[in-house]
This record gives structure tokens, sequence and C-alpha cells, in this order.
């Protein structure tokens, strides 16, 4: 679904800073994490410096700003030294769309928002190019800058963070994109982009229940970085941050463990923190002609969007779970919520997690085993135009909220062609009708970014919507 945590339209598997994530993200995903991810599981389990990290939590964006508050400013270019990592580990930087949308779902994250403290223009594509610089560099295993962690003058703080060292490049991925506000502000264009900001990137409505706060919210950048290691994720943030010092800050950011959804075929259906299979009907990046028509941008109807051909817009919504409420909910509730089984995740008319569930067929009661208002009926393609959307969320939890109910959940991540079509009708209906939502979850955190196409060695991201 949109901002719910379970999208199982049924279809052939074929077919200034604010509070961060502070998880689980290593102890919790070591168990809760689907084997299925796009690398082989690591050797050892049990707690290393990085289940240790995660486990500790780290505030990302008081952290991270504090970090970068001893950075110098200076290039981030890619680094001399050699990558630690295997080859089969490198997800490829440049190319015809972004990695990290259609790339195998890694089973961490750590995604942030920035805002941009600065309103010259060459300073922002100075950021850029600098962030390409250092992307590049991170999603080859590599350390950012020309002396690294440890090569560097010793008297001078060193151009890489280190904790990353050892570790390869664990299938990093980093994808960037623009929010609303980064073209306005006040009124008024910034950057010299007046009639740059593609008419498909709005302000998203208010939602029935929504419970957002502005210190979770927006944002005039992106990052999400998705890797096999959280430590490699967060020092891809980390590293981000300290680059953009004086330029950007860190507005929020937020840890995922053990993905929500499969982009690929070869992945199982993972599970949510309810404890449902959940996206079994998500978009695969296999389904070639579906991604057309639901998640790659067009050139829109102005000159001034054509940038973003080729691109995609992505959805952000931190979902928290009233994980106290549920689970002291019977299973008979639970399933009817959903409409699906807990343990197959087949739909509560027959058959297995991949049938095509029957909402027609009723009960001895004369009620239809899928109810009206369970998350499966509303979301079904059917009742909503037939939408799409491919799906890249995560499980995640930010420790408890001082009265000692767990602060968990799904942060819900879309990608999607266009979101008045593909997002915004769903999500309005899901919010006033699905009794899930209603009852069991509370929408905490939003964004919506413009996520340009892909870029060749040589140019930077987005270098289309400079041009």
């Amino acid at each position: 679904m949109t901002g719910c945590p379970f999208n199982h339209e049924p279809e052939a598997p074929d077919g200034g800073s604010g509070p961060s994530a502070v998880g689980l993200a290593g102890a919790a995903a070591g168990s809760a994490g689907s084997a299925a991810g796009p690398a082989s599981e690591p050797a050892k389990r049990g707690f290393s410096r990085r289940g240790l990290l995660s486990l500790a939590g780290i505030g990302g964006a008081g952290a991270v700003a504090g970090l970068a508050a001893g950075y110098l400013g200076h290039d981030a270019v890619a680094a001399s030294a050699a990558p630690a990592t295997a080859p089969s580990s490198v997800v490829p930087f440049y190319g015809e769309r972004q990695a990290g949308i259609v790339t195998p779902a890694q089973d961490r994250l750590h995604m942030a928002a920035f805002d941009v403290t600065v309103e010259d223009r060459a300073a922002v594509i100075k950021l850029l190019k600098d962030w390409t610089a250092a992307a590049e560099a991170m999603t080859a295993g590599r350390t950012t800058g020309a002396t690294g962690a440890v090569d560097g003058p010793y008297d001078a703080p060193p151009e890489d963070t280190g904790e990353a060292l050892d570790l390869g490049a664990g299938n990093l991925t980093l994808t960037f994109g623009f929010g609303p506000s980064f073209f306005e502000k006040d009124g008024k264009a910034r950057f010299g982009l007046e009639g740059r900001r593609p008419d498909a990137l709005i302000d998203l409505p208010h939602f029935p229940g929504d419970a957002l706060q502005p210190e979770r919210t927006g944002g005039d950048l992106v990052v999400q970085a998705c890797a096999d290691d959280p430590q490699v994720a967060v020092h891809a943030i980390r590293n981000l941050a300290r680059i953009g010092f004086g330029n950007v800050r860190v507005r929020w950011s937020q840890l995922g463990f053990g993905r929500t959804s499969s982009t690929s075929r070869a992945q199982a259906t993972p599970r949510n923190l309810f404890g449902f299979k959940d996206g079994t009907a998500n978009l695969k990046s296999e389904d070639t002609s579906l991604l057309d028509d639901h998640v790659w941008a067009t050139a829109g109807t102005r000159p001034g969007e054509a940038w973003m051909s080729g691109g995609s817009y992505l959805v952000s919504r931190r979902i928290r779970m009233l994980i106290e409420i549920w689970d002291r909910t019977s299973l008979r509730e639970q399933e009817g919520l959903i409409g699906r089984t807990k343990g197959a995740g087949a739909p509560l008319s027959g058959g297995e997690e991949f049938s095509v569930p029957d909402f027609g067929i009723k009960g001895r009661d004369g009620e239809p085993l899928i109810a009206l208002d369970s998350h499966v009926r509303l979301a079904h393609a059917d009742q909503n135009n037939g939408v799409k959307m491919l799906r890249r969320g995560y499980n995640y939890t930010d420790g408890s909220d001082g009265v000692g109910h767990l602060d968990a959940g799904l942060f819900f991540i879309a990608f999607v062609k266009d979101p008045r079509t593909h997002y915004v009708p769903m999500q309005m209906a899901m919010a006033k009708s699905d009794r899930l939502a209603l009852e069991y979850l509370k929408h905490t955190g939003s964004g919506l970014f413009a996520v340009p196409p892909g870029f060749k060695p040589g140019g930077f991201i987005g270098d289309g919507l400079f041009t």
C-alpha cells in the first residue's frame, strides 16, 4: 500500500536537526532481516562493532552534524586507496538510472534529508559534484578524499571518518533526490531554477490521521543509503554530511533494518514488525514494462521538466506501529484486518501467498471473507485505477517513547511515476477507510523528492537540472 505496512495487491510473483532513528538495526536485523539480500550473509554472527553501533543507536541528525563541526571544508575527490572489497559486492554507481531503486533491496538503510543553508548556485553545484566524487568512491569500497582516513597530514582532520575501513562496499547504493523546498523558498525560486520544479513534485496534502512532526518531515535534499552492512550505510551518510558542512545541515535521518519488500524475483517476501508478510505483489526489477508504466517519470509537459525524464519520485513515510495494542489483538482480528493469513500470507478467500484474492466470496454469516475495510481489499489495484508502485521500505525501532511504549514500525519508501496519480489517491482512501491504518498506525514523518535519472562518468548528481 502507500503509507501502510502491507502492499498486498495480489498478482503473480512475476507480474535544524531533529530526532533520528536510534535502532537495533544491527542486532535486531541480524535476526529479523531476510537472508535474500543481494549478497551472501556474513560468515560471523553475534555482536560485531557494527552491531554494537546499531544497538547503542546513533543520533543521526545531531551526531552527524556534530561530527561535521570539525570539518574544515575542502573538495571531496575519489580516494587513491585501493578498494578493500570483492567486485561482486560493488553496485555500479553510474548508469541510465540511479542505483538503489530497482537494485535488489539490501537489508540495511540509513536515509537522511538535508536543508541547504546557502543560496549561492555555484556553491550548490560544487556540493553536488563533491558528493558525486565521494559517492563514487564509497560505493566502490574506497574512502573519500585524496588521502582517505589514515594517509593524510598527521595534524589535520582525516578526509574520511574511517569506520568503514576493511568492510568493503557491501553492495552500497546511494540514491539522491530534490524536495519541493529545494526549488522555492518564501515564494521565490532558488539557485536560478525558475520553472524547473516538476509539476509532479507537489506539496503532499494532509491525510486523515497524520501526526507529522516537522523535524521528521520534508527537506531540500535526500540521500538514501542502502547496504548489506549498517556501518557501511552509516559511514556513507556521515561523510556526505561532513563534506557538506557549511552548505547543508541534516534535517532528519532514519536507520532501517529488515527490508519490508522485495525488488527482485530472487528475493523472498519479508515480514514487517506486525509479523505479516509484506509487499507480496511489489513491482520487481524484471517487470520492465510495468516499471515504465508506474515507476519511471516522463519529460512532463513543460521544457523545464525535461530533466526528470527517466527518473522517479520517492515518497517516504515514517509509520509508527502501535505495537502494544497489536500484540494484545487476537490472531482472528489481525488476519481480518489484513485480509491474509499470518503464516503463509494467503488471502482469506483461500489459496497460497500469490493466489488472486476473491473479494466476492462470503462466509456463513453472509459477510465477505475479505472484509470491506481490510487492507488487502483497499490496497488492491482494482480499487485504485490499476495503480502500482515499487516499494523499498524498512522496519525501524527508535527505542521507547518515554512512557514505556516501543517506538517502532515501518519506514515506508516507494518510487512512483507521478505521486498525483500513483500515491495521493490511494493514500487518501487508505487513511479514510483502512481499519488497520485507523486503529494501529500513526504517520509521524513524510517526504516527497524528485529523483533524477542516472548520469555518466564526468557528470554529477542532478546535472540535467542545472543545464
